[in-house]
């Protein structure tokens, strides 16, 4: 059941707009623990060769979609629902034990927080797995309001989950800043109506067509993303 709209007061004046925050590779570097959830689920069925690279080809996408093309491409006979439960269940121990937040993400959302400008996240993880994160890094403490794919039609690329976030949020779409770290994401944004402020996780992504879209694209990704530069965009 999606939640209620969330009430949240206007932002003071002079303050940025709405911001809606991809979670993973965006917020929070937890694509190593879902790589190794990934990794020890699929040699649960017998898949022995899946690396890092194989991983990276579904950054940005929803956790259900993955499997369900890597069910497809390595001829796993459990249904999605089985592999989902495990990967889930496998991700919650690694990210419970360990997820770094980027330290200019950090900076940004609680510069944001002051300023008064409302906050979301919207991820294609597990409802479960996103508010388990939030938690361990102290980023609830900043933003209470969180939106899975699993709670809307259809997860990254397509614009549902940015749009539930606007909605949660009170906001117009129009008025939302989102930012993405992955192409998948840029063009959810992109179709939603939104803005987008893209800081690639894989380098090799950087100039994809979504991200060439961006209204604002830190092509070094997390290492020439700065809390103060995105701030100053943002109140521009």
């Amino acid at each position: 059941m999606l939640e209620a709209m969330t009430s949240h007061p206007a932002p003071r004046p002079g303050a940025p707009t709405h911001v809606v925050f991809d979670l993973d590779g965006t917020l929070v570097d937890s694509e190593p623990n879902y790589y190794e959830a990934g990794r020890r689920l699929l040699a649960r069925y017998g898949v022995r060769d899946f690396g890092w690279e194989d991983h990276t080809r579904f950054i940005g996408i929803g956790t259900r979609e993955t499997l369900t093309a890597l069910r497809a491409e390595y001829g796993i006979d459990a249904p999605v629902d089985e592999l989902l439960a495990g990967k889930n269940a496998l991700y919650l121990e690694l990210a419970g034990a360990s997820t770094e937040v980027f330290g200019q993400m950090r900076a940004l959302v609680e510069r944001l927080h002051a300023a008064g400008a409302p906050m979301a996240v919207a991820s294609g993880s597990s409802r479960a797995a996103i508010g388990a994160v939030l938690a361990v890094t102290g980023l609830d403490a900043y933003i209470p309001l969180y939106v899975s794919a699993e709670e809307v039609a259809h997860g990254k690329p397509e614009p549902h989950v940015f749009l539930e976030a606007a909605r949660r949020l009170g906001a117009d779409p129009a008025d939302c800043v989102v930012l993405e770290d992955a192409p998948p994401g840029a063009a959810a944004a992109r179709a939603a109506g939104m803005r987008c402020i893209a800081v690639p996780y894989v380098a090799a992504t950087a100039f994809d067509p979504a991200f060439a879209a961006a209204d604002l694209l830190f092509a070094g990704g997390q290492s020439e993303f700065t809390a103060e530069a995105a701030y100053a965009w943002l109140l521009g």
